[in-house]
């Protein structure tokens, strides 16, 4: 080994060196490009383009393809030469977010008031990014991003169909009203440009639209108890002022109410557990399920009364676990019904705790210390040292049986004596409980791994005026979601509007707006 080879020596040593890193700048490959999803370096890819284009169109999914960057996108691939590392990254963010809004939604629930406890931790957004950039069918591939229930893509169809119906700004135009209402056989002098809407929405067959007289025909009063049935309303045939405003409502807002309600779906769990009831606030019904798969035919299904339209009284929108049933029970009066309703009533009328069947208690449970009816007693309520309880019984405010799923509002399904309120189209009557139409079948339904408790066991556990008010808890915890949606399509093709009653729909637009001025102005 040469130590320190002459000078002539050095300089062949360096021209070989030289020589040798010639070489291996033309021979060895060069160094590789950051790894690139959507393109090969010279153009997009397939599915590049193809993802683009869907987000180019991610209204028809219910989304807003404002919300993507298609400009930004459409630019880098025009450049020349290609940007290729540039295009790759924002199409890569950019993917991600269409994935995660069509996955699980938008808006987080929180954001607007709602308490909708969902674990989302199997969703890995950058493995659903690279399942995209793979994809032989990208539409495909995003379809299964979305929730898997029927009632979606059934919801997602619907969205197609009123878009259409809404491009014609002209079709639910009608003539105002000439009196107060019309009623089946009254004269109606824009009766065929009634007819024509009904058709369009599918509410009457397309001979109704035929030499249509300027009269509310039995066949177009038919058609309108149709329409009216589907919005939430009175299926009466009167052509009234809240039929007339829902008919010439904007289609376009239709169309909004299904694009917010197929929000609201991808806020659910993409798979619900085998038991699972559904309260949709809005429509005022219940849904009970055995599994996600359930059709419609086989839902045990009943009306419901939920929370008053103000403050203070709606129905809450949660999650929760139903954990027992408590047949015969007590009320026990909240303090602020006790504070503003009861107690200026039994200071007026002494009589009138009896007459309630109202006990005032000192105690936290059923065996509480029963005080007397006194000024004293009464003041002691007001003051949160003792409360309000009614008795068990048949005007008991809550029925005969209630259905517990503990939460943080205190809100509970029961059965009620004020049965007639089932009659009603609109019924926001309570303080925000939700009650039962069929206590009888929820009990059957949640008690369903109990065989001992039979439809006849229940009944008589309801009604058994000798019988203690008397706890049962379920084997396995029930979920329960209180959802609130103005929009379902329903199997047979039909399609239902509910009123937003609590201002739901408006809150999560303005939000969804909110969101998308904060991402425009981003840098």
């Amino acid at each position: 080994m040469l130590t320190n080879p002459p000078r002539a020596q050095r300089r062949a040593l360096a021209r070989a060196a030289a020589a040798l890193g010639l070489w291996l700048t033309f021979t060895a490959p060069a160094a590789p490009a950051a790894t690139r999803a959507w393109s090969d370096g010279a153009a997009p890819t397939s599915a590049a383009r193809a993802l683009v284009e869907e987000m180019r169109h991610a209204d028809t999914r219910g989304l807003d393809p404002r919300d993507y960057p298609l400009g930004r996108l459409d630019a880098l691939a025009a450049q020349t030469p290609f940007a290729a590392d540039a295009y790759d990254a924002l199409l890569s963010q950019a993917a991600r977010q269409f994935a995660t809004d069509l996955h699980q939604g938008r808006i987080d629930p929180a954001s607007v008031g709602h308490h909708l406890d969902v674990d989302r931790q199997d969703f890995d957004p950058s493995a659903a990014v690279a399942r995209l950039a793979s994809a032989q069918d990208v539409a495909r591939a995003l379809d299964a991003l979305e929730p898997p229930f029927r009632h979606y893509a059934l919801l997602k169809h619907m969205l197609g169909v009123y878009r259409q119906l809404a491009a014609d700004p002209t079709l639910n135009r009608l003539a105002p009203l000439p009196a107060r209402s019309v009623k089946p056989g009254g004269a109606y002098v824009d009766a065929p440009a009634l007819a024509r809407l009904l058709v369009a929405l599918g509410d009457g067959p397309a001979s109704l639209a035929a030499d249509v007289p300027p009269q509310l025909t039995p066949a177009l009063s038919a058609a309108l108890a149709a329409f009216q049935s589907r919005h939430g309303q009175s299926a009466d045939g009167v052509l009234g002022a809240a039929t007339y405003a829902a008919l010439t409502r904007p289609l376009a807002a239709r169309v909004r109410q299904i694009e917010l309600t197929l929000e609201r779906w991808r806020w659910l769990p993409e798979k619900l557990p085998s038991a699972t009831i559904i309260v949709n606030i809005p429509q005022f019904h219940l849904y009970a399920l055995e599994t996600s798969e359930d059709d419609e035919a086989h839902m045990r299904q009943m009306d419901v009364i939920v929370g008053k339209a103000f403050p203070g009284r709606q129905t809450p929108v949660f999650t929760a676990d139903m954990r027992y049933v408590v047949f015969r029970p007590y009320w026990d009066v909240p303090p602020s019904i006790a504070r503003k309703e009861l107690l200026p009533a039994a200071h007026r009328n002494p009589a009138y705790l009896d007459r309630e069947r109202l006990q005032i208690v000192r105690g936290a449970d059923d065996s509480a210390t029963v005080l007397a009816n006194t000024p004293e007693n009464l003041d002691a309520v007001a003051r949160g040292a003792a409360r309000l309880r009614q008795l068990p019984g048949p005007n008991n405010a809550l029925g005969l049986v209630k259905f517990m799923l503990p939460n943080p509002y205190d809100v509970y399904l029961h059965s009620t004596p004020a049965k007639a309120l089932f009659g009603r189209s609109r019924r926001d009557f309570s303080h925000g409980c939700i009650r039962v139409s069929d206590p009888v079948g929820l009990a059957e339904y949640v008690l369903h791994d109990q065989p001992d408790w039979t439809r006849e066991r229940i009944e008589t556990a309801m009604q058994d005026e000798h019988a203690d008010s008397r706890v049962v808890r379920l084997k396995q915890p029930i979920r329960v979601f209180i959802v609130y949606g103005t929009a379902l399509a329903l199997e047979n093709g039909k399609i239902l509007f509910f009123e937003d009653i609590y201002g739901h729909d408006a809150r999560l637009d303005r939000a969804l707006a909110a969101r998308r001025a904060a991402r425009a102005g981003a840098p």
